[in-house]
């Protein structure tokens, strides 16, 4: 669900390298943390060799068990949350420890990829520092990095004191739908949090390291248009008009002259078929066509997509589009509906202020400041379902490039540095009085 930027230099300053801001406490974490690389790396390649495509239920759920025996072994109360057979989804994950005094922490990742079990790219291999294998970017390794912060927060004695709920979703690939039931518990856990961390893909490019406050919205729209049948000598005059088809191109160009030009904002046109009859499936993205070059086209459907930076930027252009389909050509009819996937995770002040803590973080590990991404560089995620209700960062996982495809690979140096990241954060937004927003 993500585009992704990596640099393929050594990532991790050695604890002898780092800051002397760190305290005494983090420090601890940051030695311990390097004592168990090895042992994070391990619990990933255990988790990518288990299949797990969002169809593959079962392996979905054994990647589910193994998640849960890590959580189960930090002392969170673990919870396998099943969904309705009907929406055909393995379930998700949850672990929480709500005990605790100050801020409330949302640690989100997955446990479905994008390579079902019938797929030749199965299997971890590690190449010294760089290894290969289905879902190690996306996001086996963030899922490692949320436990192992954990772990590293645990052994300095701070985990008692953070209330914490760990989510992890098992189809934010393919998510199951309605999305009011496949997505509450996800929603009813930011709202109780006061921080929600977002455990995909890190992104370093320019000799920098980038921090995600926002991630665009994801949602599909179908056109439907339907004109009159008739021989294509008639076309264009009164009784027969311009037809299903030219309808289509017309809609089509007024989205591109009068929706197109907003910063952030973007929509795709994914398939376009139009003929005597169509017959499409928007879950399969395909379908058939019918017609003839002397038949006027009775019908035309077109799918897309479009994304947007924030809920008034895609209001604003579901406005216009409608008001553009509603202006037919003669003797045509054309309707639009949409689909709406992932809400948009705006740029708040909120965002901006638990990004300045990480990029002070990211200092004093000797990585220098963050820079704030552009949202037009990431697509969506589970974490924008909470971003309406709490402050949140996405982008706190390994890094890694080729996701979604047979050539998807991590930077193993990452993972301790993803690690520290995490848990120093947790530990310094957890002592604050004040949330950073």
């Amino acid at each position: 669900m993500i585009r992704r930027l990596m640099l393929t230099t050594c990532l991790v300053c050695s604890f002898s390298a780092c800051a002397t801001t760190l305290d005494e406490n983090e420090q601890r974490m940051v030695e311990w943390i390097d004592s168990h690389t090895e042992d994070a790396i391990a619990l990933l390649e255990e988790t990518v060799n288990i299949s797990s495509g969002t169809m593959n239920h079962e392996g979905v759920r054994e990647v589910g068990d193994v998640m849960r025996r890590e959580l189960d072994a930090l002392g969170l109360d673990t919870e396998w949350i099943e969904l309705p057979p009907e929406m055909q989804r393995a379930g998700h994950l949850f672990g929480r420890k709500l005990g605790g005094n100050g801020r409330k922490f949302l640690l989100i990742g997955h446990l479905d990829t994008v390579f079902e079990a019938d797929d030749e790219f199965q299997a971890f291999v590690r190449d010294g520092d760089r290894a290969t294998g289905p879902g190690v970017e996306d996001m086996k390794g963030g899922n490692v990095v949320i436990v192992y912060a954990l772990k590293a927060l645990k052994e300095i004695g701070a985990l008692d004191d953070i209330p914490v709920v760990v989510a992890y979703t098992g189809e934010e690939e393919k998510t199951g739908r309605p999305l009011s039931i496949s997505r509450k518990d996800l929603i009813d856990a930011g709202q109780w949090a006061d921080v929600g961390l977002g455990f995909e893909s890190a992104v370093t490019f320019d000799g920098s390291d980038w921090g995600t406050v926002a991630r665009r919205s994801s949602s599909s729209w179908l056109l439907k248009v339907e004109g009159v049948q008739a021989h294509s000598s008639g076309i264009f005059s009164e009784g027969v008009g311009a037809g299903a088809v030219f309808e289509a191109a017309r809609i089509l160009e007024a989205f591109y002259d009068e929706v197109r030009g907003e910063r952030e904002l973007t929509f795709n046109v994914g398939t376009i078929q139009g003929g005597t009859d169509v017959g499409y499936d928007r879950q399969q993205n395909r379908g058939t066509t019918f017609g003839k070059t002397n038949v006027v086209a009775r019908t035309a459907v077109v799918h897309g997509g479009i994304r947007a930076i924030s809920q008034e930027q895609l209001d604003r252009a579901k406005n216009k589009m409608l008001a553009i389909v509603e202006a037919s050509l003669p003797r045509t009819k054309a309707s639009i509906e949409f689909d709406d996937s992932y809400p948009p995770m705006a740029p708040t002040d909120g965002n901006r202020a638990l990004m300045k803590v990480l990029s002070e973080v990211n200092a004093d590990l000797g990585r220098g400041p963050m820079k704030e991404l552009d949202p037009l560089k990431r697509g969506a995620a589970d974490v924008s379902f909470v971003a309406p209700y709490t402050d949140a960062l996405a982008g706190m996982g390994v890094l890694g490039k080729g996701g979604h495809t047979p050539h998807e690979s991590i930077d193993l140096t990452s993972m301790p540095l993803a690690i520290k990241r995490a848990a120093i954060l947790i530990y310094r937004l957890s002592r604050e009085t004040e949330p950073a927003g």
